[in-house]
């Protein structure tokens, strides 16, 4: 093996699994490595800072903010830079790479510019690959557990909030198709939720009425446990951003703006230390029935 190929080995295996020195931010993790690699380019060739700048025809503070991991990189300019350094056989390990940590942080306008029913669909690969789910919702109800209608209605008003044409009836057709895995395959559900969510009113009563019906059929699953959190529990963790984790290989978080896909090792293990934290403060069995009923008497 060649030092150009072995070095580009280096920098994909690094950006799969960034060291726990680095920053807690799996994206900046990731930007820090594939800056320091090209470093490593412009200094094994010889070149200043300035050098390979005026190599690339790019002003020296260009160079300067890429390899301080405060710009990222298009590929055009991982071209240039390697191009400059007489290490293009880099380039595209580089551009794979940065492609990667650019998935880390997705955000919702990108990837709703062909509306909502492809991200819904787009997610039915990894849930059937999963085998073992833990979710936690701090503001509505999981996917996994909507019924169509809450789907729907809630579709519907993140189409509306963001410009999307409206295709929140297919989106929730596909987000529905996502959720069989609830009754195929080898799958295990750990499902928690603020107790808050079963009272925040997406759609009208009826809506909300079927919903938490759903609910309470859907907790009788062997292979589901649904723990409702209390509004009146003592907090040992407060409410956190919504999270998916799935197996022990990633998380999904969802912001309002983006998608945060983390796959260091140890951010996940802060994610499953803070699930642990928020299922033993859960109720389940008949206390979460009871929280679930009360809910619904109060529709009306």
């Amino acid at each position: 093996m060649g030092s150009g190929q072995a070095t580009s080995t280096r920098v994909t295996s690094a950006v799969r699994r960034p060291n726990a020195t680095q920053s807690s931010s799996s994206v900046l993790a990731a930007r820090r490595l594939i800056a320091q690699r090209l470093r490593e380019l412009r200094l094994d060739a010889g070149l200043s800072a300035r050098a390979l700048a005026a190599a690339a025809g790019w002003h020296e503070s260009k160079s300067s903010r890429i390899e301080n991991a405060k710009t990222p990189p298009s590929d055009d300019d991982l071209r240039a830079w390697c191009g400059a350094c007489g290490a293009d056989g880099e380039v595209e390990e580089l551009i794979a790479a940065s492609r990667q940590a650019d998935e880390m942080y997705v955000e919702w306008r990108r990837v709703h510019r062909a509306g909502l029913r492809r991200t819904q669909e787009s997610g039915i690969a990894r849930y059937e690959a999963t085998r073992h789910f833990r979710v936690y919702c701090s503001h509505v109800v999981p996917g996994l557990l909507q019924t169509a209608a809450y789907a729907r209605a809630l579709l519907a008003s993140v189409a509306a909030f963001r410009g999307l044409p409206d295709d929140s009836e297919a989106a929730a057709q596909a987000r529905l198709t996502r959720s069989r895995v609830l009754h195929e395959g080898d799958h295990r559900f750990a499902i928690l939720m603020e107790e808050s969510v079963l009272r925040y009113r997406i759609g009208d009563a009826d809506v909300m009425s079927g919903q938490l019906d759903h609910l309470l059929t859907v907790m009788a699953l062997p292979r589901v446990s649904l723990g409702v959190i209390p509004q009146t529990e003592s907090r040992r963790l407060w409410p956190v951003e919504a999270f998916h984790i799935f197996d022990d290989r990633a998380v999904k978080v969802e912001l309002l703006t983006a998608s945060v896909n983390v796959t260091q090792p140890r951010e996940i293990a802060q994610y499953a230390k803070g699930f642990d934290e928020l299922a033993a403060m859960a109720r389940y069995g008949r206390h979460a029935h009871d929280l679930i009923a009360q809910a619904h008497a109060g529709l009306t």
